[in-house]
């Protein structure tokens, strides 16, 4: 990047702080240029770049890299970071931001690159929207049966805002369809867990792989294989077949 841009985006980094910033990098009639966005996410440890701001800037010229600061962090691609730079197949920038003496400074700059990166099954860490229960679920179908499932927008803590319920209206748009109670389940099988939601719906999601396991990835830890028993079996509401 041009010396300008970097500026440019050290002080976005610095005034969004302790927030991430994002931005997105442009080529406008052979010049560089950084175009600050808005971060749509709540709380300071991730960021959602609105999609009419990427319009917006698709307008103006080529996009060629997005941008995101790391507060109080090194700069080193996080598996969410590698998983959707990989998605946008742009290359990415990450600026360290750190306090000094109560001042935000911008600091190290690491450049990230799709180089066909996929985070593995069991070990993930949690990133909402980007590695969760339901990306799990695709990354699955997509590892073991060359299935793409379908994709949806979901808002952070969407199972609490009083109206939403994601899962049972979109794990059918995306080709699962209900057994009957009391079947037990196949390998593939989804199965809907409900978790501490306000909403009193499903939140959350495994897939069932065999002898008794079931992979799945709870909000804030890492995923994983557990037992298909006791606590989870009794806050499953459903179990769903892929059907296509």
């Amino acid at each position: 990047m041009q010396q300008a841009t970097i500026a440019a985006i050290n002080v976005h980094a610095e005034s969004e702080y302790p927030r991430e910033c994002c931005g997105l990098v442009v080529v406008l009639k052979g010049r560089e240029k950084y175009i600050p966005c808005r971060n749509a996410a709540a709380g300071t440890e991730h960021f959602i770049l609105p999609a009419e701001d990427y319009a917006e800037a698709e307008l103006l010229g080529d996009i060629t890299a997005v941008v995101h600061s790391h507060p109080d962090v090194p700069a080193a691609p996080s598996q969410a970071d590698r998983v959707a730079c990989e998605a946008s197949g742009l290359v990415w920038h990450i600026v360290r931001v750190d306090q000094v003496d109560g001042i935000p400074v911008a600091g190290e700059t690491a450049t990230l690159e799709p180089v066909g990166y996929v985070a593995p099954l069991v070990g993930r860490t949690f990133s909402h929207g980007v590695l969760d229960c339901y990306q799990l679920i695709v990354d699955w179908y997509k590892q073991e049966r060359n299935i793409t499932l379908r994709q949806f927008p979901r808002a952070d803590d969407w199972w609490n805002d009083g109206k939403s319920d994601l899962y049972t209206d979109g794990f059918p748009q995306a080709g699962f369809v209900a057994v009957e109670d009391g079947v037990q389940p196949e390998v593939g099988d989804v199965i809907l867990m409900q978790i501490r939601s306000n909403n009193g719906v499903p939140n959350h999601a495994g897939i069932y792989i065999g002898d008794g396991l079931i992979l799945h990835h709870l909000y804030g830890r890492l995923s994983s294989r557990d037992i298909y028993g006791g606590y989870f079996q009794e806050v499953t509401r459903a179990i769903l077949h892929f059907k296509g």
